[in-house]
């Protein structure tokens, strides 16, 4: 520490110096590490969460416009329904020797909201239900082989890709991604290719033995030329699994998979992150010939047998049906895109808006575009506003809410414009630039 740091930095920095000593990495998930947003001055570490607005170590509060909890609460935190319902849970116990019926209860919700699943397996985090079917499509395929498009996790069977080709992965959301640790003789086991590039797909498939086909239903833009509809067609005609990984894009534009939008059916698909409005919970769900294969080989856990998921996923699912929460957020999205657009227009600035909208990514395609990010993050921080360039919508993101957001994003917009116009952005900047994606953080 340097001298007298400890008289400037906030107790959520002095802690995450603390962490770094003790945990590798200094957390457990790359996308909430400080240096993605501000080096050395966020906030780091929470105290309180509620609605949309989160509170710091040292009691100062922030509305949440980044990342809300890695998109984990479409109802905004601390929903108090969903946690009564928990809270009554605990009361009557979380863990026995028996089953809990709510599992019962959330497989059939599940499947009566997808007509095309028949049956589901439970976990509790995304990476494992991506290793959940990746196993069951294997051992129903009878196949080793898989193609991917999109980000499906830290599991062997995914960062195999990189063995052959360290850049494999690229533009698969972690650029430079290390298989280290990964055994090589799975090399040859997992194939990218690029989404709306069918060419790309049919060509792993003939000249590959595909038995599996992953892939997220939408990435940074939609289908084009019915593209979907010709991956399912391609995999029918193959024989091949084809699994849509939902666990972010689920319940953000409609109630359930964003597959049911493009009317593409596929034979698996996982749901996650916003399933439990912040409660550890995911699902797979899929046809039974596929989902039965799961007997042919072993898969279990101890916790995913714990009744807290199920719980907060049955109460989410209720007051999301009920408030057309989709819809809302969707709404809120759009109206967030225009008016980033909109601001940029007004300032001069170029910029790209994308993602589904509940999902708002944007950029400045610049040369400093990673300082800039830098800039609204530490900017829009001093203002009581959690912000980088990426907008998690929740219902709780009110009219108002948006309106203090971009009052607060104005005036950054133009100091960007000023620094495009010859002034230093370094000499805006209050520490280090933040990190653009995967690399050891010491």
């Amino acid at each position: 520490m340097k001298n007298n740091e400890g008289a400037t930095i906030g107790t959520g920095q002095k802690l995450y110096k603390r962490a770094k000593r003790v945990i590798p990495g200094g957390n457990m998930l790359l996308s909430k590490k400080p240096e993605m947003f501000l080096p050395d001055q966020w906030p780091a570490y929470f105290s309180k969460a509620k609605g949309c607005k989160v509170w710091d170590l040292d009691g100062n509060e922030f509305i949440d416009m980044s990342i809300m909890g890695i998109g984990t609460n479409t109802l905004g935190y601390g929903h108090p329904e969903v946690d009564a319902a928990v809270m009554q849970t605990l009361s009557a116990g979380n863990m026995s020797t028996f089953n809990c019926p709510e599992e019962v209860y959330l497989a059939e919700k599940l499947i009566e909201m997808h007509p095309w699943a028949d049956m589901v397996r439970l976990a509790r985090s995304g990476g494992e239900a991506n290793s959940v079917a990746i196993r069951i499509a294997r051992a129903a395929s009878g196949k080793d082989k898989v193609a991917i498009c999109g980000y499906h996790g830290w599991h062997d069977w995914y960062l195999s890709a990189n063995l052959g080709d360290d850049k494999s992965l690229d533009g698969h959301l972690l650029p430079g991604l290390e298989p280290k640790g990964v055994p090589r003789n799975l090399k040859g086991t997992v194939f990218p290719f690029n989404y709306n590039n069918f060419d790309e797909i049919e060509a792993l498939v003939n000249t590959q033995d595909i038995g599996v086909i992953k892939m997220e239903v939408v990435r940074n833009s939609g289908p084009e030329v019915n593209f979907l509809h010709k991956v399912r067609k391609l995999a029918t005609d193959r024989n091949i699994v084809l699994i849509f990984d939902e666990c972010t894009s689920g319940f953000r534009e409609t109630f359930g998979g964003l597959h049911k939008k493009y009317g593409v059916e596929p034979d698996m698909a996982m749901f996650g992150k916003a399933l439990g409005n912040g409660y550890a919970i995911t699902a797979i769900i899929g046809k039974r010939a596929v989902m039965e294969a799961a007997q042919s080989t072993f898969i279990s856990s101890t916790f995913w047998t714990e009744r807290i998921g199920p719980t907060a996923a049955l109460k989410t699912l209720e007051v999301m049906e009920r408030e057309k929460s989709w819809e809302r957020i969707t709404q809120t999205g759009r109206n967030i895109g225009e008016r980033l657009r909109a601001l940029a227009k007004k300032h001069d600035l170029p910029i790209k808006v994308h993602g589904i909208p509940a999902l708002t990514n944007f950029g400045f395609p610049l040369r400093d575009a990673l300082k800039y990010k830098t800039l609204i993050t530490q900017e829009m921080l001093k203002k009581g506003i959690l912000a980088t360039t990426i907008i998690f919508v929740c219902t709780e993101h009110t009219p108002a809410l948006v309106d203090q957001y971009f009052e607060a994003l104005d005036p950054i917009f133009a100091l960007i414009k000023e620094c495009e116009s010859g002034r230093s952005v370094d000499d805006l900047l209050e520490g280090p630039v933040c990190h653009a994606g995967f690399k050891r953080l010491n």
